[in-house]
This record gives structure tokens, C-alpha cells and sequence, in this order.
């Protein structure tokens, strides 16, 4: 996502990104795992969400009433488009640029894994089982 036009008093806050990017995870449905974040001087703000299907991440430059979000996601649990939702309105951004790619396709070896099991197997799907590492 392409943020711009947003509230620079909410971009250059720490507490404020981390807690539009957690909700934007949970929103999701996403199972956050675990959360980092870093504000810079004198503004700016970097951080990502690690979720059990991937990572939400921004990068903040309020001066310029600008951020840049990445959602990457696997599985079909997670709704990302309401993370995309959230974070926007969150941070008033009238006219959101959003890109979607879609990644992890291999040509022959189908959707990449993105749940690790019981016994260290990723499930790709209910029927496939692949060891951790292939």
C-alpha cells in the first residue's frame, strides 16, 4: 500500500502505528506472533507484526504525510483486504494506492506451505504433508 495524504500526528507517533498495525492483524484474522517497532528522531516510524501467515510491515515519513505497508499473507484464514481497510481509514488516507502480488507461486510445485505442525511438518494442504526444510 501507498499511503499518502495521511494524519502526520499519527504517523510520527510510535504508540499510534503500532497499535493501527496490530488491530489491521487481528481485523484480518491474522494470529499475530509477535510485534516490533522503532521511532525514529526527530520523526518517523519503522515496524513490522509477525503473523503465523506472514508479516504486516510500515515504514512512516510524516513530513511528507506518507507511508508505505506491506501485507503479506498465506493461508485462507486471512482476509488482508480488511487489514488494508483498517489501516487506511486509520490513518485518513483519502485515496490509498494498492498493489496486490501474489507470491510463493512455483511453477509445478504448487501454494508454498504456510502452517508448521506437530512433529515439525508444514501442512500445505489436508491432504499433502511436507517436511520442514523442502
Amino acid at each position: 500500500m501507498e499511503l499518502y495524504g495521511c494524519d502526520p500526528e499519527l504517523l510520527k507517533k510510535v504508540d499510534a502505528v503500532r497499535e493501527v498495525m496490530v488491530s489491521a492483524a487481528k481485523a484480518c484474522k491474522a494470529t499475530v506472533v509477535d510485534v516490533a517497532f522503532h521511532e525514529f528522531k526527530p520523526f518517523g516510524v519503522s515496524g513490522v507484526v509477525v503473523i503465523a501467515e506472514s508479516h504486516l510491515s510500515i515504514h512512516t515519513w510524516p513530513e511528507y504525510r506518507y507511508a508505505a505497508v506491506d501485507i503479506f499473507t498465506c493461508g485462507k484464514t486471512v482476509d488482508p483486504e480488511q487489514a488494508v481497510e483498517h489501516i487506511a481509514a486509520s490513518f485518513h488516507c483519502p485515496q490509498p494506492s494498492i498493489v496486490e502480488v501474489k507470491r510463493g507461486i512455483i511453477p509445478g510445485a504448487g501454494p508454498l506451505p504456510h502452517k508448521v505442525e506437530q512433529g515439525g511438518r508444514r501442512s500445505q494442504s489436508s491432504r499433502e504433508k511436507v517436511p520442514v526444510g523442502s
